[in-house]
């Protein structure tokens, strides 16, 4: 044989040897990948039931589960949930234990730190007994089935592959069982995520040693109330004092206090700590939720149509898993037929239907929170005029592959010392001297939180699922204290409502006629601690609107100040755009409910570009200042001249909002939300004010017009390097994208193999800050990624539930490379919803496995 063909021959066989293992390393690799894939046809035996229980999936793995009684139900709750998502559930209860360190490292420890201070898992621990009987009942029977699944396992790897991976830096992570406790707990990263006026609070203490309160004060006007209405009519809600007032002065007590390096440190410090808790749900920039519900004297049903949206951050997998709970005989011993959306770890339905009633949630953002300024020495505060000693305890954090980390958690009367948590910045000044207080004097920050107190709202989501009227709908509403939602309602008998629920402090105000919780508190004088809860039944609320339909887009509730809620709303641009499309219809459609959810008209651009037009600017620049001369205001992602012209329009938001506010630490810079775009519509009328000016040009005052040109400029530019740079080419879908990121393995220190497996990004779409489709991004970040949007859909039909409608923004299963891991995505970036199937006939149709869960056989 010839060397030739010998040579040959060894090559052929080398590549044959390469091609083998490659197919080899293949199969291995989605054999590892498939490994903990959930069975969901045929039969399983599950410790614990009583009777069979059978669960379907749709096409896109969304269950169906039909039980005997309630026990059983959330028993197979607990263990369908365990299927799809236990590594989601793993995380978040180490989260909201303050034990992520155990999972993941030296990432988490920051993180744990906080939530020992504030003592979240704590909290969950003294509700659970005040529960209702039933409540600890469907709690218990969600856990024990969660411990079923986790018991079949023989390893952490059998449950997720996200264990695969992370045994390499954690070897020896064994998984817990679940408890009642574990699915109370994210009621607090709920809470927290959702609650109201803390970043700004502290923000404006910061602000007030280096900028006028006046002009501290511009950055927070009042609500437009009479441009952007409230949920609430005057008919519906008869103001008693109007709340025009957004802004207060800084109360005399703390003056002082915060014109000091030690005021500031403590503020700062406070503040640090609140940014080292993870976004479980999300903040920023249209952190809120869309919903309404329109009558049937306005609809083509004849019955009322229920929408609802809730934004928040956008991961992967989507916050939210869909579920269908049935009794197979509904009685008042077994009351379940809902069906909806709920989180994973915790039984029952959020937001959906039952037979009778459906319910949608926007964020109420109340402020809940209020942050004290204490003074404290040694193991001491002051309390009118006495030392009181401080509550400590002490809190140790496990950390995988490091040693653990001690800390002493103090508090005085109004909850934890967050300024505690980031020594470093605290220790920025120990002494100093104020007047009227102790020469020896050392400023710490505590946290007053409606959440840190227990609290009945697992009561209340059972409610919610089996309420039939108003009446125990609003039964129900009574009970969710924490986080305050704005509840709208209708039901199968053609009534509409809607409640604001929750704990909502009652306070003094700092002066009279401003509003309350406006600065943090001097909290050595108990005439600013809480006075009580405003009462359920003086909250607002409206059955039957006189309108016929309801909106609540975080929009202010009703004109008046009285109960006191809060002062910062979102300022109501998509909510009023809502409304215009709602009054604009003859008939409202269950498709047009749809379409309304995709709408993507900047209500504040015209405000804008009126004056973006009115400036000269050069040649070059002026071929992208002419795309907003046709632009109807609108943002899709498209390749369009409205797409153009809004990717324009948004990189000249951008930079004039850095050219304006460039005083601003960088962590207080503004993020082009609805605030800020009020803000901007103040200033545009007042074009000498001292914002305008450009503080790095001294000998310069710069005015409004040389701001917005050199915004306009520079938006040109920067768009010419970004896109090309013919204007008409351009698309805000290529600028606004989203890359859907695992919380643990989409982490930039993560292989890039592993993160193409668990992320999926390049999405791009429409829509923006306060914009109805508000797939929102922070104009203080690089580029213009989204940072949030509807993180699900959904079009309730009263008229015939079957014909429902609805949406995830990722899909059912938690499984990276599981066909329902990212099947809803595309859908949901167009706009588009599947059916919703509801009764037992219409679930069976559309069912494609079918799994019997039985008892275990008993010898």
């Amino acid at each position: 044989m010839s060397r030739i063909k010998l040579a040959r021959r060894i090559t052929l066989s080398v590549l044959v040897l390469v091609v083998l293992a490659l197919v080899a390393v293949g199969i291995l690799a989605i054999s590892t990948v498939r490994h903990s894939f959930p069975q969901t046809d045929g039969e399983l035996h599950v410790e614990g039931l009583t009777s069979t229980v059978t669960v379907t999936r749709d096409a896109r793995g969304v269950p169906t589960i039909t039980a005997d009684n309630p026990a059983d139900l959330f028993r197979a709750q607990g263990y369908v949930s365990a299927q799809d998502r236990f590594f989601e559930m793993d995380l978040r209860r180490h989260v909201t234990a303050g034990r992520l360190a155990e999972l993941v490292g030296e990432p988490g420890v920051e993180s744990d730190l906080v939530i020992r201070t504030m003592g979240w898992r704590r909290v969950a621990e003294a509700e659970l007994p005040r529960l209702r009987p039933e409540t600890r009942q469907y709690l218990q029977a969600y856990a024990d089935g969660v411990n079923a699944y986790l018991h079949q396992a023989e390893s952490p790897s059998d449950l997720s592959l996200e264990y695969t991976l992370l045994a390499r830096s954690n070897p020896g992570y064994r998984v817990e069982d679940w408890s009642p406790v574990d699915s109370l707990a994210w009621l607090k990263a709920m809470a927290w995520d959702l609650r109201g006026d803390y970043t700004d609070e502290l923000a404006r203490a910061r602000l007030s040693r280096r900028t006028p309160v006046k002009q501290i004060a511009l950055l927070y006007p009042p609500y437009p109330t009479e441009r952007n209405l409230p949920i609430l009519s005057p008919e519906d809600w008869q103001p008693q004092q109007r709340g025009d007032q957004a802004a207060g002065p800084l109360p005399r007590e703390l003056a002082a206090p915060l014109g000091t390096a030690d005021g500031q440190a403590a503020i700062e410090s406070a503040t640090a700590a609140i940014e080292a808790v993870p976004e479980l749900l999300g903040t920023g920039p249209d952190v809120g939720s869309n919903s309404w519900v329109v009558g049937g004297s306005r609809t083509t049903t004849g019955k009322p149509l229920l929408a609802n949206d809730p934004h928040l951050d956008l991961a992967i997998p989507s916050v939210w898993t869909q579920v269908g709970l049935r009794c197979r005989v509904v009685t008042a011993q077994c009351p379940f037929q809902v069906t909806g959306f709920t989180f994973s770890g915790l039984p029952g339905v959020i937001i959906g239907h039952n037979a009778r009633i459906a319910w949608g949630l926007t964020n109420l953002d109340p402020d809940v929170t209020d942050f004290y300024l204490e003074q404290v020495e040694d193991g001491s505060y002051l309390r009118d005029g006495e030392r009181k000693p401080l509550a400590t305890r002490t809190e140790t954090v496990k950390v995988a592959g490091g040693a653990d980390v001690t800390i002493t958690v103090r508090s005085t009367v109004h909850g934890p010392i967050l300024s505690d948590v980031v020594p470093a910045v605290a220790e920025a000044g120990d002494r100093v001297v104020v007047r009227g207080a102790p020469q020896t004097n050392h400023y710490a920050v505590s946290l007053a939180w409606t959440a840190l107190t227990p609290g009945p709202t697992a009561d209340a989501i059972f409610a919610l699922d089996t309420a039939t009227d108003w009446a125990q709908f609003r039964a129900a509403a009574a009970l969710f204290a924490v986080p305050s939602q704005n509840l709208v309602y209708a039901d199968v008998d053609g009534h509409i409502g809607y409640q604001a629920p929750g704990r909502i402090p009652i306070r003094r105000s700092s002066t009279p006629g401003a509003p309350p919780g406006f600065w943090p508190s001097p909290g050595w004088d108990s005439q600013w601690d809480w006075q009580g809860y405003v009462p359920f039944a003086k909250l607002p609320f409206s059955l039957d609107p006189s309108e016929g339909f309801l909106v609540t887009a975080n929009q202010a509730v009703t004109a008046s100040s009285t109960p006191f809620l809060t002062t910062e709303w979102d300022y109501g641009f998509r909510a009023q755009r809502i409304r215009n499309l709602l009054e604009a219809a003859p008939k409202i459609s269950p498709e047009l409910m749809s379409q309304i959810q995709g709408d993507t008209r900047n209500m504040f651009a015209p405000v804008l570009v009126e004056h973006l037009l009115g400036v000269q600017v050069d040649d070059f620049t002026a071929q992208a200042q002419r795309l907003l001369t046709q632009w109807d205001y609108s943002q899709p992602a498209d390749k369009s001249r409205n797409s153009a012209a809004a990717a324009y329009y948004n990189a000249v938001w951008k930079h004039l909002l850095e050219y304006t506010f460039d005083e601003l630490p960088p962590d207080i810079a503004p993020d082009g939300g609805s605030r800020w775009m009020i803000v901007m519509e103040q200033l545009l009328k007042d074009p000498k004010n001292d914002w305008w000016d450009d503080k790095t040009t001294p000998g310069v005052v710069e005015t409004a017009t040389e701001i917005l040109k050199r915004a306009l400029v520079d938006a040109r530019l920067d768009l010419a390097r970004k896109l090309g740079k013919e204007p008409v080419t351009w698309r805000w879908g290529r600028l606004h994208q989203l890359n859907l990121k695992h919380p643990v393995m989409g982490a930039d220190s993560v292989p890039g193999p592993v993160r193409w497996l668990f992320d999926q990004g390049g999405i791009e779409l429409g829509g923006g800050n306060s914009i109805v489709d508000a797939n929102a991004w922070d104009a203080s970040a690089e580029g213009y990624d989204v940072t949030a949007g509807p993180s699900m859909r959904m079009v309730v039909d009263l008229s015939a539930l079957d014909a429902s409608r609805w949406v995830n923004s990722t899909g059912q299963s938690g499984h990276a490379m599981s066909d329902h891991y990212t099947d809803q995505v595309d859908a949901w970036a167009a706009n588009q919803t599947f059916p919703w199937p509801f009764s037992a006939a219409a679930t069976e149709r559309a069912a494609q496995h079918t799994l019997t869960l039985s008892p275990v056989a008993r010898p």
